[in-house]
């Protein structure tokens, strides 16, 4: 049992769920296993829109969104789009700082720091010559993604900088996202014609 298990919620954060959590996955680790799902449609040109709803976890599919998020991409018109929405990068940057940030506020939360500020901006760079395909072609072998991501926090709380600090850390060690974008994970792609 964690013995913290009495700490009042903090930060908006439910900290006796986190705690009963951590308690319930620890002793069927069956329980950490998720699977998130999303779908996407096609609708003209570069602008496409995403659907999520249901995923499972804690060892059953989900039920509690009663209506799907929806999130709309596109490219901008310097880059053949229409602009209608974040380019599909964009959205790599937004998870990033979004599961950073969820993590700290749990991470502060469970310590007992009291946040009163957090704010992270994302930084991340591109060279057109790998998505266009161009880069061997001028002798410059680029990658099609991110060449380099960069994040910037400006965090306050009734603790020390050091202690501060420890929490961004603490989160980027314990992040899914950071996980994905610096360690990579297998895709696989299957296509279905008709």
């Amino acid at each position: 049992m964690t013995t913290t298990l009495s700490r009042p919620p903090l930060n908006g954060v439910d900290t006796p769920t986190l705690f009963a959590t951590l308690d319930a996955v620890k002793a069927n680790p069956d329980l950490g296993k998720f699977q998130f799902r999303a779908t996407n449609r096609w609708i003209s040109g570069t602008h496409n829109r995403t659907s999520i709803q249901g995923f499972y976890g804690a060892g059953q599919e989900d039920t509690s969104r009663t209506e799907a998020f929806i999130y709309d991409a596109d490219h901008p018109t310097v880059l053949t789009g229409a602009g209608n929405a974040p380019t599909p990068v964009e959205f790599v940057l937004h998870a990033l700082a979004a599961c950073l940030t969820s993590g700290l506020a749990n991470i502060a939360a469970a310590r007992g720091v009291a946040l009163t500020e957090v704010e992270s901006t994302v930084e991340g760079d591109i060279n057109l010559l790998g998505i266009l395909g161009l880069g061997k072609a001028v002798g410059q072998p680029v990658r099609n993604g991110y060449q380099g991501i960069r994040v910037s926090f400006r965090i306050a709380g009734d603790a020390p900088d050091e202690v501060l600090r420890g929490l961004i850390d603490q989160s980027r060690s314990r992040s899914a996202v950071y996980d994905v974008i610096t360690n990579g994970v297998p895709v696989e792609i299957d296509v279905t014609t008709h």
